[in-house]
């Protein structure tokens, strides 16, 4: 049975119709967050519950890299080749240096506790973009439950060099993946509260940029099976989306050109490996990569 379902013929220009679906790993309680470090050739992820990040390599397969991380979700690397991380135990952004030092680069707005950092992605000047929703103050099983002390469930940016983040999207009920085009003109962001409330609408918006500022956000795609979670932008302009069923990928314009169906359902995803075609997903208990023919946008 193939793990694809092509709904457009310009998927086919990013698929390998041979590859398989490899099945890297399993026993995580909540797999997430991956993120590839081309100098260690080696893959981080979360698995929440357990409050631990855990390291694929081709090699050695995956094993623990760090416990007790303050139940982190997203991460992605900055442009110095860092691990930077969404803490939901701390409700925090932060950075990991390359003394293994930590750095927290935001945990308040407005005077007042962030609600549970969930996804980040870097820009090319230096900012840090990340979503808050409450997912990780809900109960005690992603974090620690609490009550919100934010008004909104934002959207912030931290600017280059750091400093006070900003509120830069607002309007979700629970934000969730981001990710920029490859030219970093717009910004797509997953709406995943369906996965509390029925009645919420499982999209994809996405805001243009306007003078390095966001403009007003629309709707880009629905993701059905929802709800979305992490996103990826390919160096096309194609958006890889994590859902219910697997992977669905969208066309720049929103069209649904396919599907890369997974057996769980994946929470985020990012592209990989030696020549960086290998796409690896993060699905509830386990880790599974697929060779694709697309590339992250750099």
């Amino acid at each position: 049975m193939s793990i694809y379902e092509i709904r457009d013929p310009r998927f086919r220009a990013l698929i390998q119709p041979s590859a398989r679906l490899d099945h890297l790993g399993t026993g995580l309680r909540w797999a997430e967050g991956p993120v590839w470090f081309p100098a260690h050739q080696a893959l981080y992820l979360s698995d929440i519950p357990n409050d631990r990040i855990l390291r694929w390599t081709e090699g050695t397969g995956l094993s623990a890299f760090r416990t007790a991380v303050g139940y982190t979700n997203g991460h992605t690397r900055d442009r110095e080749g860092r691990l930077v991380s969404c803490s939901h135990g701390t409700r925090s952004v932060v950075r990991t240096e390359h003394d293994g030092t930590t750095t927290i680069l935001a945990e308040s707005y407005g005077g007042r506790w962030l609600n549970s950092p969930n996804d980040v992605v870097v820009a090319r000047d230096g900012a840090v973009w990340f979503s808050d929703p409450t997912y990780g103050i809900l109960s005690d099983y992603e974090g620690y439950e609490s009550v919100p002390e934010q008004d909104e469930n934002a959207v912030y940016r931290i600017p280059p060099g750091g400093g006070e983040p900003e509120r830069v999207a607002t309007g979700f009920v629970q934000p969730n993946g981001l990710a920029f085009s490859p030219d970093e003109s717009r910004l797509y962001v997953a709406e995943s509260g369906s996965s509390h409330d029925d009645a919420v609408p499982s999209v994809l918006r996405v805001f243009e940029m306007e003078n390095g500022r966001l403009g007003e956000g629309r709707v880009f795609a629905h993701v059905e099976p929802g709800p979305p979670d992490g996103l990826r932008v390919d160096a096309r302009g194609n958006v890889w989306c994590s859902a219910a069923d697997g992977v669905q990928v969208f066309y720049p314009d929103g069209t649904l050109i396919g599907k890369i169906l997974v057996p769980e359902r994946v929470a985020n995803l990012c592209f990989g490996g030696p020549r960086g075609n290998r796409l690896f997903l993060a699905a509830t208990t386990s880790v599974y990569a697929v060779y694709v023919n697309a590339r992250a946008a750099a």
